[in-house]
């Protein structure tokens, strides 16, 4: 199940008392309800097929009505749920790109080859696009995701390679 979805967004919170769910939207790209979505609820590993009747922007977040939840308690049922998608439906992928969930887990070095740590998760809500390093002596370093500071990205050898801006390993690995 873990490669046939690709993780797009995470529903929030219940916004108003019409059954609308606030979303993180994680891609790039902009929200479309065209593509078939499926919600994960928080703690499970079944999947369910979900009808996004309705999408708005509010705030910087998207707002979504999904079928047959219709009120605030229905849709507090679903707080946390993760949105996916399937990996057919979106579009190839540039030979520089990758998924995250297909880098999670990779392990992260500088160009040098020498290791910092294992890329653990995205850290959602700074604006720019940041990844927590958790490295070899137990630290965790806040990486800003930016193109000009990632070198590689390798799937298959689930390798990271990158040349951080200066000053920022020495700010997390000083004692």
């Amino acid at each position: 199940m873990e490669n046939k979805y690709i993780h797009m967004g995470q529903l929030v919170r219940p916004h108003g008392i019409l059954g609308e769910i606030v979303l993180d939207w994680y891609a790039i790209s902009p929200f479309s309800s065209k593509l078939p979505f499926f919600i994960q609820e928080r703690h499970k590993s079944t999947v369910s097929a979900v009808d996004i009747v309705g999408a708005r922007l509010h705030q910087g977040r998207y707002l979504l009505r999904l079928a047959e939840i219709c009120d605030r308690t229905a849709a507090e049922t679903l707080r946390g749920a993760k949105l996916l998608t399937l990996r057919t439906a979106l579009p190839p992928l540039d030979s520089d790109e990758a998924y995250i969930c297909d880098l999670l887990g990779s392990e992260v070095k500088l160009t040098t080859g020498q290791v910092i740590g294992h890329f653990s998760h995205v850290v959602h809500g700074t604006g720019n696009p940041t990844w927590a390093i958790h490295t070899t002596t137990g630290c965790e370093i806040l990486f800003p995701a930016m193109p000009q500071f990632l070198v590689d990205l390798n799937v298959e050898d689930h390798t990271i390679t990158i040349a951080p801006p200066d000053g920022l390993l020495e700010l997390y690995l000083q004692p």
